[in-house]
C-alpha cells in the first residue's frame, strides 16, 4: 500500500529554502510513500464564499482540493513573515477547510516544519500553521517537527538534501509520518 503525502510550501520565492526542504522530502520519501509538492498556491484567489460555489470553484482551487482529497497525509513547510504565516499558505488552508465539516484535511495526519533566517527557525509561524490546520480538520502530529534556524547562512551554498543533519531529520520525520498515514489509511 502506497501512502501519498501532499507537501505545501508557504514561500513563493524561487530560491526558497522551505521549497528546498520540500524538494528534499520528495527525494527522501521512504519506501511505500510518495511526496507530491503542490504547485500553484500563488494562483489561488483569496478565499471568498461567493466564489466557492459548487461547479464554479476556480480551477486552481479545485486542483488543490483534489490533490488534498487524494492525499493520505500532509507536510507543510513555512517561512516566518513578521512573526506569523505567509498569506498564501493561510489562503490554501482556508480553501482546504471548506466545505464546512467536509474539508480536505479530514482528520488526516499533518506535520508542520520549516526554516527561517532567525535563531528559532520560524517556530512562531509553524505554531500558527498547526493551530490553523487543526481547526481546519487536520490531525496535527505535535511531536513531529523540524525547525531549522539561520537558513540564509546554513543553506547559502548547500541544498538541504545535501546537509547530513537535515537529511537525517527529514528521513526520520518522513518515516514517522508514513507510519501515521498508514494507520489512518488502514483504519
Amino acid at each position: 500500500m502506497s501512502v501519498r503525502i501532499l507537501a505545501l510550501v508557504g514561500s513563493l520565492r524561487a530560491g526558497s529554502h522551505n521549497r528546498q526542504l520540500a524538494e528534499a522530502a520528495v527525494k527522501l520519501a521512504p519506501e511505500g510513500a510518495e511526496v507530491e509538492l503542490f504547485e500553484g498556491l500563488a494562483e489561488i484567489p483569496y478565499y471568498n464564499e461567493d466564489i466557492d460555489v459548487e461547479g464554479e470553484v476556480p480551477a486552481v482551487a479545485a486542483k488543490l482540493r483534489e490533490a488534498a482529497q487524494n492525499a493520505d497525509a500532509f507536510l507543510v513547510f513555512t517561512p516566518e513573515y513578521n512573526g506569523t504565516i505567509p498569506a498564501v499558505l493561510k489562503n490554501a488552508i482556508d480553501w482546504l477547510s471548506r466545505p464546512y465539516g467536509a474539508g480536505a484535511f479530514g482528520g488526516k495526519p499533518v506535520v508542520v516544519g520549516g526554516t527561517a533566517f532567525g535563531q528559532y527557525g520560524g517556530v512562531w509561524a509553524q505554531d500558527e500553521v498547526r493551530k490553523s490546520v487543526g481547526i481546519a480538520g487536520g490531525k496535527v502530529i505535535e511531536d513531529l517537527k523540524i525547525s531549522i534556524p539561520s537558513s540564509l547562512t546554513r543553506f547559502a551554498e548547500t541544498h538541504p538534501v545535501d546537509d547530513a543533519e537535515v537529511a537525517e531529520q527529514l528521513t526520520e520525520l518522513l518515516a514517522r509520518l508514513h507510519g501515521h498515514a498508514g494507520e489512518t489509511v488502514a483504519a
